[in-house]
């Protein structure tokens, strides 16, 4: 299974996009996120993550739920990227949690599954083979961590 988290609410953009860190709401789903991963059970073997500091950051905090080190990958900081490739390329047989952005999240999405979706910010999708069979909101996963 490959669990697509996009980051938490961030800062306003003003200057480094790269640079935008989490607010308070956006650390709360990055939390959430992680604690509802759990409960649930998923079989983490590894994370990669975009290196821009918000979504690094809600890989941080989301995978110390988890037990597991978030890598960095640029494959995940901007543009078109197969899920698939990357999870592969994770060299596990476990699942694998990919934490990145919008719009390349919805577009990795379609391209894999046809499922045509928007990821919110602090949501979670969840594809198996080529079938998207999660898709939550940061308030489903509150509900479910607590």
């Amino acid at each position: 299974m490959i669990w697509l988290l996009r980051h938490g609410d961030a800062e306003d953009e003003a200057g480094d996009d790269a640079a935008r860190r989490l607010t308070d709401e956006g650390e709360r789903q990055a939390r959430a996120a992680g604690g509802a991963l759990a409960r649930l059970d998923a079989d983490i073997g590894a994370c990669l993550t975009s290196p821009k500091v918000r979504a690094r950051d809600m890989a941080s905090i989301a995978c110390a739920e988890l037990g597991v080190e978030p890598q960095e990958t640029q494959a995940l900081s901007g543009g078109n990227f197969d899920p698939l490739e990357l999870a592969t390329a994770a060299g596990t047989d476990r699942d694998v949690l990919l934490v990145g952005h919008e719009p390349d999240f919805s577009r990795a999405i379609q391209a894999v599954t046809g499922a045509r979706i928007k990821l919110k910010k602090g949501g979670l999708a969840a594809i198996d083979e080529a079938t998207l069979v999660a898709l939550l909101r940061p308030n489903q996963l509150q509900a479910i961590a607590e």
